[in-house]
């Protein structure tokens, strides 16, 4: 007999009530995320129950608009960074055989990501080579083993010390890695919603922001180093055409856009404590009332802070952000704890973004962008349109031909359809998945095939009906028979969905999550919600003949 037990009708029509509920807010999707932003914001949010499902689906850039960037990470940056850290530990450890090696200096004019060492006594040359080569490290990564990450040359009267091949790329490895994580840390901060951010190529970052204004706005946020510096002060110039001396570069401080400065430093160019030391920053006030932001370091950063503010009481330092000198304050006294505050001309939205970027932390290397457009959001309401126009035409016309061709089971699986479409955007809210133009074709496509199925079990059930069985007898054939050929079917594109979602990425994943999505659900409401429906009227009405 056909029949489905009352605990099994319960977890059905619980799943679809579920499933209901949580597609629901999308039906009022402005109302929602109004009240969604509120709440997060810690405001009073009105506008939609509390007890209701606020779950979403984020729509993408190309239906919501935003900014999308393309940046290319300078990597060669980094290659200067570490080379220029590295002359404090060989200057310590040459100057404990000076008396061997003789007078050295570091040159000013060496290249870019190099590091040129001059001798007055070219006997001690070999030695000093030997000792530099003994700071060398074995490169931290798989492909690099059994290499150093320096390679060490002779001069006439230099040494040259640069990155090895195997260091380079372990290098570019690692900073776009830090790159890619800072930037999505960055975004986050400011709250945005669903953001692509993902590597192309060797060297280039794509970062895809829905909802924001311009790609300006973007770009002020992830384009900024931020690179904080606390550096001791070794004289103050008027005009950058100084000369600073190895060892030592020579900076501005910073004014408002379009003003020339008009005082700067020259400052020891390896720092006391580094921005990749701070642990927090937030914005404040000082004790004027005006912006500034408050920060604190690690312990180690906190350490050496504290030990330097104590061995210099008197003496200025600088507070450097990207090359920019924002204070130099005389230290007053000891300053343990290793917090302090930042102050500067800020306006509160500046402080605000700086707290965020340092925070973030600093970007390895500088980004240049190769490309940036802003998708307005018409556009992306023409998509929409688009695609709704796309669904609703699709779905009347396989209801129509379901029940021209099935009549009342037709009606049945229309029904189901219907609850498909609903539990696909109710799993999409559940799970936070974002909605593109290509999840949009996956949908009108899982439309299409949901309806696959409820054929195949209808053909069945005419099958078994021509060999003069009963109707209750014969659902129950018709869906036994149908379950292999419906799951050989569903299992082979579920497969196909799921290679989708491993090996692309973007709107390849966006279309793959819809398809992969839309395939459980149709198993669901083909197998399940259809049949119960069936159950139902056939238990009511227990008719001696039907037609299918």
């Amino acid at each position: 007999m056909l029949h489905i037990s009352a605990t099994k009708q319960v977890m059905i029509w619980l799943t679809v009530v579920v499933g209901l509920l949580l597609a629901l807010p999308n039906g009022f999707y402005g109302q929602v995320e109004s009240y969604n932003d509120a709440v997060e914001a810690g405001e009073e949010a009105t506008g939609w129950p509390s007890f209701l499902p606020s779950g979403l689906v984020n729509l993408g850039l190309d239906l919501r608009g935003g900014a999308h960037l393309l940046a290319e990470v300078q990597v060669e940056d980094a290659h200067e960074t570490l080379i220029e850290s590295l002359w404090p530990e060989i200057r310590q450890a040459l100057g404990a055989e000076r008396a061997t090696i003789g007078p050295f200096r570091q040159s000013a004019d060496a290249p870019p990501a190099t590091l040129r060492i001059q001798f007055q006594e070219t006997d001690g040359i070999d030695r000093a080579v030997e000792i530099i080569r003994g700071l060398a490290r074995p490169v931290q990564s798989l492909t690099g083993v059994g290499a150093s990450d320096i390679e060490v040359t002779r001069g006439s009267n230099f040494v040259t010390v640069e990155l090895s091949e195997a260091e380079k790329a372990n290098i570019n490895e690692r900073t776009m890695q830090q790159s890619l994580e800072i930037i999505r840390r960055r975004i986050d901060e400011v709250g945005t919603r669903e953001p692509t951010i993902q590597r192309q190529g060797a060297e280039r970052i794509l970062v895809q922001v829905p909802g924001v204004g311009s790609a300006q706005e973007v770009k002020d946020i992830i384009g900024t180093t931020a690179q904080l510096n606390f550096q001791p002060v070794v004289s103050i110039a008027s005009s950058p055409d100084g000369i600073a001396g190895p060892g030592n570069e020579i900076l501005p401080e910073a004014t408002p856009d379009g003003v020339e400065p008009s005082v700067y430093y020259v400052l020891e160019r390896t720092p006391v404590v580094s921005g990749e030391e701070l642990v927090d920053a937030q914005p404040s006030f000082d004790q004027n009332g005006s912006p500034a932001v408050n920060f604190r370091f690690n312990v180690s950063g906190a350490r050496k802070f504290g030990d330097y503010t104590l061995e210099n009481i008197g003496q200025p330092f600088a507070i450097v952000l990207d090359d920019e000198v924002i204070s130099a304050p005389t230290i007053q006294s000891h300053i343990a704890g290793g917090s302090g505050i930042i102050t500067g001309n800020f306006s509160v939205e500046e402080s605000t973004n700086l707290a965020v970027l340092l925070r973030a932390g600093a970007l390895p290397a500088e980004l240049e962008f190769l490309e940036e457009r802003t998708i307005g959001p018409e556009l992306g309401q023409d998509s929409i349109d688009a695609g709704q126009i796309a669904c609703i035409v699709a779905g009347i016309m396989v209801l129509i031909f379901m029940f021209l061709s099935y009549g009342l089971f037709g009606l049945f699986a229309n029904v189901a359809l219907i609850v498909n479409v609903a539990l696909i955007f109710g799993l999409l809210s559940l799970i936070g998945a974002t909605l593109t133009l290509p999840g949009i074709a996956g949908i009108v496509l899982t439309i299409g095939m949901a309806v696959d199925a409820n054929v195949i079990v209808f053909e069945r059930i005419r099958e078994e009906l021509r060999t003069a069985k009963g109707p209750a007898r014969a659902i129950e054939l018709g869906y036994e028979k149908a379950l292999s050929s419906i799951l050989d079917a569903n299992i082979t594109t579920f497969i196909t969905a799921t290679i989708l979602f491993v090996m692309g990425s973007g709107p390849v994943r966006g279309f793959a999550i819809t398809l992969g999505l839309g395939i459980i659900t149709s198993l669901f409401t083909a197998i399940f919600v259809t049949r119960a429906l069936i159950a139902i009227w056939f238990a009511r009405r227990r008719p001696k003949t039907i037609e299918v």
